[in-house]
């Protein structure tokens, strides 16, 4: 193969915002009814709506949802857990009203819940159908007419009927949270996780067993310090749950009027922050303590899947997947999972564990991209020296991506530019799995560095607590640390440093530019966060005493949250900076954007805005994620001086005061 020199940046290559989009979708929420497989598809050509997709026994592939129909939940804002099935049946939330319908197969949808006096002021998640089938449990948030926001939002756990409209009970009403109603094998009892203002679901949890003949309650676990998740009845009456009360989110069992016992424990994650409800992340083959348990872990920034059986014994399954979600027990001896891997996007797959390799079957194929794989940049796990909130020293972690073209290098002596990303959250994490967006910046000569900083998910409690009360210190801290040391390391120059981060990374993109010490050349701020005062004042109800860990109480201490926000140090600003925005985003509303570009705009500093009419938190049509791609690339071009790829035909993006 011939190799051709060119400025880094500007490599042609087949990875086009056209490609990232084409065919894209999000698969999420595996489950298994029977011999049946089913699946969600966020899909971006047909307006960002939720498809529930059907695959049964014999291969054949069906749509379920009728035009007009999108599976999506707007509890807590970020949803998840939007439909469940049982015996070709299938209950799910529309986005349009958030209603609850039910789904015969050959028929159309009924709902089942009222009309909210308020449009889409009741919206249900997370059910969870009563042994005979005749009713369902569930997460409602309601929203009253002429509520004044957050504080009069309710979240309860409700009882309706599962096969005709009724009028739904209140079971469980005043924590100010409650997620994940499990009703046990017999009905008679039912387990739920909730938690109280001001700490989120990560923070510390309750898992409380309700008598439903006697309304006894028993607290089983949780409680200051401790996050509790996932409870899931067994067949034998016993209830499994996942703690972090060793400093990690392991496997533990409770018996009815007994204790509770570990089934697991690791010095590796196996649960996840419940941004969205619904997470799944092991399934019991087999009943109760007799059963192998199947297990997603994270360790060291990459997810794996591993295997617990009976006798206590815990082994990796030799599996290729590096980020792993719904996993679901599929029959005696297998689960189904969606998992990707770094040269692969997401997919639905089958794991059999009946002989001693596991086999894996295809049942939802990632799209065929047409690549070399080998001309996919994988990430490189590194760590680094840096800071805590304090100054001391400690070490960072993040995912590398090299810039990795298909027959092209860049001029000799020069390093590549480099996109410092930060993972949204904050307490979230970087996805070691193929992202065509990631791709499209490396295929072109971009280094990117996936910045895990302290407050991350995945290496244990103690690191996600690196974040209280240093948000905008701690993270900031780990990305400049992050790009100073693969500078250090002759990997990238120095001297071309962006930084890119959408919601909570745009916060920290924003905070690290309003830095008079910032190494960043540019920034793209995504949907993020200026004004942590007007944040806490004006956000939806999930979130809206995040900000009480993350920075501190307020407004007890106001002076902290004026000092950590962005739009006060206007003055250091003189970076270029391009910012994009959803014009209908309840989680960070478009007056944050507008509130830096307008400061920006009076300083003369370079800066571009684009409102996406529309779009939510998180771009979702696929013509706003091709354009929000495109025009930052062009952005990137025209500060770093590089010519963009002349068949793309991109239009440029125009970005005020750049001389």
């Amino acid at each position: 193969m011939t190799i051709s020199e060119l400025p880094f940046g500007s490599w042609p290559t087949p990875i086009t915002s056209e490609l990232v989009v084409a065919a894209a979708v999000r698969l999420s929420e595996a489950r298994v009814d029977g011999t049946d497989v089913y699946w969600s598809e966020g899909r971006p050509v047909e307006g960002g709506r939720t498809q529930i997709v059907r695959r049964a026994a014999d291969g054949r592939v069906t749509d379920l949802l009728p035009d007009g129909m999108d599976a999506r939940t707007g509890v807590h804002e970020y949803g998840g857990a939007a439909w469940w099935v049982r015996d070709g049946v299938v209950w799910f939330t529309n986005w349009t009203d958030q209603r609850l319908y039910r789904l015969e197969r050959g028929a159309a949808p009924v709902p089942l819940t009222p009309a909210p006096a308020l449009p889409r002021g009741d919206r249900y998640a997370d059910g969870d159908l009563s042994p005979d089938g005749t009713a369902i449990v569930a997460v409602r948030e309601h929203h009253p007419v002429g509520g004044s926001g957050a504080v009069d939002v309710r979240n309860e756990i409700v009882r309706l009927a599962a096969d005709r409209p009724s009028q739904p009970e209140v079971l469980v009403s005043g924590p100010d949270f409650v997620v994940a109603p499990r009703l046990s094998p017999d009905g008679a009892a039912l387990a739920w996780v909730s938690w109280d203002h001001p700490s989120m679901p990560w923070d510390d949890t309750v898992l409380t067993v309700r008598d439903l003949a006697s309304g006894t309650d028993t607290v089983v676990a949780g409680g200051p310090g401790e996050s509790v998740a996932e409870p899931r009845w067994q067949a034998d009456g016993t209830l499994l749950f996942l703690s972090d009360r060793t400093g990690w989110w392991n496997l533990y069992r409770w018996t009815p009027g007994g204790a509770v016992e570990p089934v697991i424990e690791l010095d590796a994650e196996i649960g996840v922050p419940a941004w969205q409800l619904g997470s799944s992340r092991y399934a019991v083959l087999g009943d109760g303590r007799a059963g192998t348990v199947v297990f997603a872990r994270w360790r060291d920034g990459y997810d794996g899947l591993a295997v617990r059986r009976p006798d206590g014994t815990v082994a990796d399954l030799d599996l290729p997947f590096s980020a792993i979600a719904g996993v679901r027990a599929a029959g005696p001896d297998g689960v189904v999972v969606v998992a990707g891997a770094p040269t692969a996007e997401p997919a639905v797959y089958r794991i059999g564990l009946a002989t001693p390799a596991p086999q894996v079957e295809t049942l939802r194929p990632p799209r065929d991209l047409g690549l070399d794989p080998a001309a996919l940049s994988v990430p490189e796990p590194i760590s680094f020296p840096s800071v805590d909130g304090t100054g001391a020293p400690r070490i960072g972690h993040a995912l590398f991506y090299p810039p990795t073209g298909s027959g092209h290098r860049g001029p000799d002596g020069e390093l590549p530019p480099l996109l410092v990303v930060i993972h949204g959250g904050p307490t979230g994490s970087a996805t070691p799995v193929l992202s065509v967006g990631t791709q499209y910046w490396t295929s072109r000569g971009f280094a990117v560095v996936d910045v895990n900083y302290g407050g991350s998910t995945g290496y244990g409690r103690a690191y996600r607590d690196l974040l209280k009360g240093a948000w905008g210190v701690v993270d900031v801290a780990d990305c400049i640390a992050a790009a100073r040391w693969l500078g250090e390391q002759g990997r990238v120059d120095p001297h071309r440093l962006a930084i890119r981060g959408g919601s909570a990374g745009g916060y920290t993109t924003l905070a690290a530019l309003a830095r008079e010490d910032t190494p960043f050349a540019a920034g793209a701020d995504h949907f993020g966060v200026a004004d942590l005062e007007a944040l806490a004042a004006d956000t939806h109800k999930f979130e809206s005493r995040y900000l009480d860990g993350l920075v501190g109480d307020y407004p007890a201490q106001r002076e902290v949250y004026l000092e950590r926000s962005p739009i006060h140090h206007v003055d250091r600003f003189d970076r270029p900076l391009i910012v994009l925005q959803g014009s209908e985003d309840a989680v960070v509303p478009p007056n944050q954007s507008e509130m830096i570009v307008d400061a920006l705009r009076a300083r003369k500093v370079p800066v571009a805005y684009l409102l996406f009419d529309g779009e939510q938190h998180g771009f979702r049509r696929a013509e706003n994620i091709r354009r929000a791609l495109d025009s930052e690339l062009s952005f990137y071009a025209q500060v770093f001086g590089f010519a963009l790829p002349p068949e793309e035909d991109i239009a440029p993006v125009e970005v005020e005061n750049l001389r």
